[in-house]
């Protein structure tokens, strides 16, 4: 093993139903728009996509709230990267708490995709204060089992991410100064959904030892076998070389 065999992606076996909540509003701007697109895709390139595995669904919001895409629409980390590239970038107020009564009411129901049994991550992005009340439907959506991740970058406010994201903060809530820090962000995100430990980590580590030394176990069975058979081959022409 060359210690890569227990890793084969951040969540390969991690199955969950992701909404992203993204914002588009007027103050984000279109290039840093662009910005938030390519860390969803870069998110989605962490998560083990597929029927069976991880579901993917994407809501954008500004005045309005729009469903880019259903967590059903795509089994595929291609085409939900595809589907993330060619959405439109809406530009006008920042309504946050309807986008997460939409995200609760509709992009969590079986209509959409959500399946049963399978554990429900909400992502909300956003980069200021909220024109309404998020504090509502971000309470519900956590007391049904949805767990919140909080992002904020530049004037987003800490009360409201505290009021969005799931408890422990340290955990769920993260913010970046400006958009060039996210790369940051999103490393500690990725981190935090996958449970990627030094735990973990080491259990890896550990499971590869054991495997090596499994085979140098089995390598030495086979040289002992080789050597009582030789010996064996050995006593048998001895005994045929000595006179009887």
């Amino acid at each position: 093993p060359d210690g890569k065999t227990c890793k084969k992606s951040e969540c390969h076996d991690g199955i969950m139903d992701v909404v992203f909540v993204i914002d588009g509003s007027k103050s984000l701007g279109p290039a840093n728009f662009e910005l938030v697109k390519q860390f969803v895709n870069g998110m989605v390139d962490s998560l083990n996509i597929s029927r069976m595995g991880t579901h993917v669904g994407l809501i954008q919001y500004s005045t309005k709230v729009r469903t880019e895409f259903t967590l059903s629409q795509y089994v595929t980390a291609q085409g939900i990267k595809q589907a993330v590239a060619q959405i439109q970038y809406m530009g006008r107020g920042s309504m946050t708490g309807s986008a997460l009564r939409h995200m609760f009411e509709f992009s969590f129901s079986d209509k959409e995709g959500a399946r049963p049994n399978v554990p429900r991550v909400g992502i909300v992005f956003t980069d200021g204060r909220s024109q309404d009340d998020v504090s509502e439907w971000a309470r519900k959506a956590k007391t049904s089992g949805v767990t919140m991740f909080a992002l904020g970058v530049g004037k987003a406010i800490e009360q409201e991410l505290r009021e969005i994201a799931s408890e422990p903060d340290e955990m769920h809530l993260y913010y970046a100064e400006d958009f060039e820090k996210m790369g940051e962000v999103s490393r500690k995100l990725k981190s935090r959904i996958c449970k990627e430990t030094p735990a973990e980590e080491r259990r890896c580590q550990c499971e590869t030892l054991i495997v090596f030394q499994d085979h140098v176990e089995e390598k030495l069975r086979d040289l002992a076998q080789i050597i009582e058979a030789m010996t064996k081959k050995l006593e048998t022409l001895e005994n045929q070389l000595v006179p009887k």
